[in-house]
C-alpha cells in the first residue's frame, strides 16, 4: 500500500490516509465510527478474558490464564494499596479496566500499518484506524469520565459545603476568594487535559513513526520496524500504567476530607 500511495498521493498522501478516521456526521456531531468500534471491541476482549479467567478459578495448581489474571489484579491492586488512602470497593476494579483497556488500545499500534486499512479498502471504506488511543476523542473521554469521578467522589466525601469551601478558600484564604476559585479551576481542568494530552501525544507520535518506516524501502522496514516495535512495548505499557496510577492518584486526593 505504501508503493500505491506514492504512485497516487505521495508520501504527504499517504500519511494524510492514515492518519484519517473513518467517521460519519458533520462539526461537533462527527462520529469517529473506526475508533468507537476497536475501543467497544477490545473492551469487550477485556471482558471475555477476565470473565473466563474468574469461571476457571481453582484452587490447586492455577492455570495459565489464571495465572495471568492473578498476576494483573496483584500488580494493580499493589498500586491501589500504595496510592489510595480512602476506602472505596470501585477504585481497584476501575484501575485494572483503565490499565487492561488502555493497554489493549495501544497494543492495536504494533500491528502492521496497512494490514487493517488494506481490508478495509476491500469492503469499500476509504479510511480506517485502528488505535483508538491515537484519537484525541478516545482520549479525552476517557480523561473526562475520570474528571467526573473526581467531582463525585469530591462532592461526596466532602460534601457540597465542604467542597465549596476547598474551592473558595484554598488556598489563601476568604480575603482571596477570586484568586483561590481561579487557581482550583486550573488545577482541576489540568487534570482531564494533562491525561488525555499525554497518552494521544506518544500514541500518535509512536503511530506515526510506524507509517514513516513503512515509506522505506520494503529491505530496510524490517531493520527499523522490529526495534522499534520492541521499544514501543515498553511505551504502550507505561503510557497505561501512567494514566491508571495518575487516576488513582486524583481519586485519592478526592477522598480527603480535611
Amino acid at each position: 500500500m505504501a508503493t500505491e500511495a506514492h504512485e497516487t498521493g505521495g508520501a504527504t498522501g499517504y500519511i494524510v490516509h492514515h492518519l484519517t478516521p473513518l467517521s460519519v456526521g458533520e462539526g461537533f456531531w462527527t462520529f469517529h465510527l473506526d475508533t468507537l468500534f476497536f475501543s467497544a471491541f477490545l473492551g469487550f476482549v477485556f471482558l471475555i478474558v477476565f470473565r473466563m479467567a474468574a469461571l476457571r478459578v481453582v484452587t490447586g495448581v492455577p492455570g495459565t490464564l489464571q495465572n495471568f489474571a492473578e498476576m494483573l489484579v496483584e500488580f494493580v491492586d499493589g498500586q491501589v494499596k500504595d496510592a489510595f488512602h480512602g476506602k472505596s470497593a470501585v477504585i481497584a476494579p476501575l484501575s485494572l479496566s483503565i490499565f487492561v483497556w488502555i493497554w489493549l488500545m495501544n497494543f492495536m499500534d504494533l500491528i502492521p500499518v496497512d494490514l487493517f486499512p488494506l481490508i478495509a479498502t476491500s469492503f469499500g471504506l476509504e479510511y480506517l484506524r485502528v488505535v483508538p488511543s491515537t484519537d484525541l476523542n478516545a482520549t479525552f473521554g476517557m480523561s473526562i469520565a475520570v474528571f467526573f469521578l473526581i467531582l463525585f467522589y469530591s462532592i461526596k466525601v466532602k460534601g457540597p459545603i465542604g467542597f465549596a469551601r476547598e474551592m473558595l478558600l484554598s488556598p489563601f484564604g476568604k480575603w482571596m476568594i477570586p484568586f483561590n476559585l481561579l487557581l482550583k479551576l486550573v488545577e482541576e481542568f489540568a487534570r482531564p487535559v494533562s491525561l488525555a494530552l499525554r497518552l494521544f501525544g506518544n500514541m500518535y507520535a509512536g503511530e506515526l513513526i510506524f507509517i514513516l518506516i513503512a515509506l522505506l524501502p520494503w529491505f530496510i522496514q524490517p531493520v527499523l520496524s522490529f526495534p522499534w516495535a520492541v521499544f514501543h512495548i515498553l511505551i504502550i505499557t507505561l503510557q497505561a500504567f501512567i494514566f491508571m496510577v495518575l487516576t488513582i492518584v486524583y481519586l485519592s486526593l478526592a477522598h480527603e476530607d480535611h
